[in-house]
């Protein structure tokens, strides 16, 4: 996931003689789930054992996430360690499902993480979590963040009637979502996954300009005119200076639930054009299976619909592609109100 060897991680981090024992300390900067990093320290322990005769190894490895640098040094929002923004060029390619799918595929990981909706004039995921209860105010009066699944989550949903309209001017808007944001008492948060809606406005200004974010995903489907809307995003958020982490193509495929068969109905290949043509990474691709709509309708997403198949695994795929690539990049130290675990 990181696509460097053990060294360039900067994973070591002591290395010990004592009686003819060798202890080796590793520590990763993205969350591993304890099965995984079993595997990666009896693969180390059987290609040492070859080098190194009567010698002892003790290996630990463990993981541990940092904060990494964000735009223009803004602020870090209290509580929060890195925000991952979740963005498409136009609508209805999905986003917000992979919004809440990568937020569960990283907890599921280990990690603490949240999700907040941006999407003020049609939030959807208090329905895509099950959980359309509304929000109180915390002991600091603060917005109490709704838990679902392990996750701390904020939206407009859990604060207005559900069928109730946000007739507002862009204004309005950009200063809810800075109040849902700075205004919501998250809890020592290592992620936090920023639903955003689709296009290149006002939100997405606001969120370049005061919002400190750490890198933004942008998804597309592989139809021509989905990818030229998030060409149009990506160019968005290189030119305010965001990280963009790479691109994730929904929609890849349609696999037939009676026959099995697979069709590609939009096409092929446009999320790796686009990773050739701006040198960002492919994180995953998605099918587009009759499965993730009826579980996302039912507020169980695919990630804790059925965590052992393969759609989830799929999600899980992109999840370490994303928290490994956030790792490579240089840390924040910036003062934050963040608690080390």
């Amino acid at each position: 996931y990181l696509g460097v060897n053990l060294n360039e991680t900067k994973a070591l981090k002591s290395l010990t003689w004592h009686n003819n024992t060798l202890t080796i300390v590793l520590r990763f900067d993205y969350p591993i789930a304890g099965s995984f990093l079993e595997v990666v320290r009896k693969k180390l322990l059987e290609r040492l054992q070859l080098l190194s005769g009567d010698i002892l190894l003790q290996i630990s490895i463990y993981w541990k996430v940092n904060q990494h640098s964000v735009q223009n040094n803004l602020k870090l929002v209290p509580g929060i360690k890195n925000i991952i923004a979740v963005a498409s060029g136009k609508g209805g390619v999905g986003k917000s499902t992979i919004a809440v799918n990568l937020a569960l595929a990283i907890a599921k990981a280990g990690a603490r993480v949240g999700i907040l909706d941006a999407d003020i004039y049609g939030p959807s995921q208090p329905w895509m979590l099950g959980s359309q209860e509304q929000s109180g105010l915390a002991a600091t009066k603060h917005l109490e963040p709704v838990e679902r699944y392990g996750l701390q989550v904020m939206s407009m949903g859990y604060l207005v009637a559900q069928d109730a309209p946000m007739v507002w001017r862009g204004p309005m808007v950009s200063r809810a979502l800075e109040q849902l944001l700075y205004e919501t008492a998250w809890e020592n948060l290592d992620y936090l996954i920023v639903d955003l809606p689709p296009g290149t406005g006002d939100i997405q200004l606001t969120l370049a300009q005061k919002i400190p974010v750490s890198g933004v995903i942008i998804v597309t489907t592989p139809q021509d005119v989905a990818l030229q809307d998030a060409k149009k995003a990506l160019a968005m958020f290189q030119k305010l200076g965001i990280l963009v982490l790479g691109v994730v193509e929904n929609m890849s495929i349609h696999v037939c639930s009676q026959c099995g068969h697979e069709e590609r109905i939009f096409g092929m290949g446009g999320g790796e054009k686009m990773s050739m043509q701006y040198g960002i990474p492919l994180l995953g691709q998605l099918p587009l299976d009759v499965k993730i709509q009826e579980q996302t309708d039912n507020g169980k997403p695919s990630v804790v619909a059925e965590p052992e198949g393969k759609i989830a695994s799929l999600y899980q795929e992109i999840a370490y592609h994303v928290t490994a690539k956030l790792s490579l990049q240089p840390r924040n130290y910036g003062v934050s109100m963040v608690v080390e675990s």
